[in-house]
């Protein structure tokens, strides 16, 4: 294989493959990037054995051919040279040789034919969704998803088709985001997907914030998205989400339309005082007032305190600030309407002007 390309076009496309390749494997050739050149394409391709990201640069100079080559070692080589520079690699053997200016490389390669990819099956729902909008949806609802959970169905994205809505939902068992969004078409009947994590956090940095077109084809096993000359597939987590309706109020004795920023800077400012590993505080309602409370191990103690448009009976319920501070960061609306219902009940926080997007925190005993 031959390959003479400038750096600034090789540079994005290798980045892109080498993110999902992971720096310690079981099998060495899980380390590489497999690189094919057919009638001036190049085709790049990294994969986990789970996760499979394949993209393209068009127009290439050089002679056919494929190998593979260690991903790592490879893109720090070229993101080293200097931005101008032309890269010319050609392999012999089970070498890669790497020249630019007075730069001289050489790497090993292992056979491509024994790169391993991910193998799906047919497409059983297929939509289009401007890339914009599901890099969006994902932002608005990936920092719910559990980590490492021991019920593992949770540690990833759902993503539920059905008629012309795409919606997705997170939780870890003490919040929970859902979010959607209407598309242009149909998509049949409807169709539940957990992406995993990994998966999900990897997809948010690919989509671009366009509205360009990017294509997503799920069937039981695996989902793809294309998105211009990249096309991500991934495994979906085998398991049944939980049903999510059911822990989600009708409705809620109470509703507050807060100021989203202030409200922010008063949790911000009490949640330095609170203990390290529970991050409790204590939201007390009362006439006209919200005062938010919290103290550590140490005996400190903060508050703060702000206006709200709210005359009924005294209220004390106890959150993480965590939990409800991230869902205010992604919800981005000048004001949030708060339900709360009494000291057992989970709170909701949606955006006044769109109940598309919804946050369920779950109280905390303090």
């Amino acid at each position: 294989m031959k390959l003479s390309i400038e750096r600034d076009r090789l540079l994005k496309p290798l980045g892109q493959v080498s993110t999902v390749v992971e720096r310690r494997q079981t099998l060495p050739i899980l380390g590489n990037v497999y690189l094919r050149i057919d009638d001036r394409k190049l085709i790049l391709t990294g994969t986990d054995l789970e996760t499979e990201v394949t993209t393209r640069v068009e127009n290439v100079d050089g002679g056919d051919g494929e190998c593979t080559v260690t991903a790592r070692k490879f893109y720090d080589i070229c993101r080293a040279l200097p931005e101008d520079a032309t890269i010319d690699v050609e392999t012999k053997g089970d070498r890669m040789q790497i020249r630019s200016g007075h730069s001289r490389f050489s790497l090993q390669t292992l056979a491509a034919a024994d790169f391993p990819r991910v193998e799906t099956e047919e497409w059983q729902s297929e939509f289009e969704i401007e890339q914009q909008l599901l890099k969006q949806l994902i932002e608005k609802t990936a920092f719910s998803m559990a980590q490492q959970d021991v019920r593992y169905y949770l540690n990833g994205l759902l993503l539920e088709t059905g008629d012309s809505v795409l919606r997705a939902v997170a939780t870890d068992g003490h919040r929970l985001a859902r979010s959607e969004i209407e598309l242009a078409t149909g998509v049949g009947a409807n169709r539940q997907a957990i992406v995993p994590r990994k998966a999900v956090m990897e997809l948010a940095r690919y989509l671009e914030d366009s509205t360009e077109k990017a294509w997503v084809g799920i069937n039981p096993n695996h989902i793809q998205v294309k998105a211009g000359p990249l096309a991500f597939t991934s495994k979906l987590i085998d398991g049944r989400f939980p049903d999510y309706e059911k822990v989600i109020p009708a409705r809620l004795q109470t509703y507050l339309q807060i100021d989203r920023s202030h409200f922010y800077n008063v949790l911000a400012r009490a949640a330095i005082l609170t203990n390290d590993k529970f991050k409790g505080v204590r939201l007390n309602l009362s006439a006209k007032r919200l005062m938010v409370t919290a103290n550590n191990p140490e005996q400190e103690e903060a508050s703060d305190e702000m206006d709200v448009d709210y005359e009924g009976q005294d209220l004390e319920i106890g959150f993480n600030v965590a939990y409800i501070m991230e869902a205010l960061r992604v919800l981005g609306s000048d004001e949030v309407t708060l339900g709360v219902e009494d000291p057992n009940s989970s709170c909701t926080m949606v955006d006044p002007g769109d109940d598309s997007t919804l946050y369920l925190v779950m109280p905390m005993r303090l």
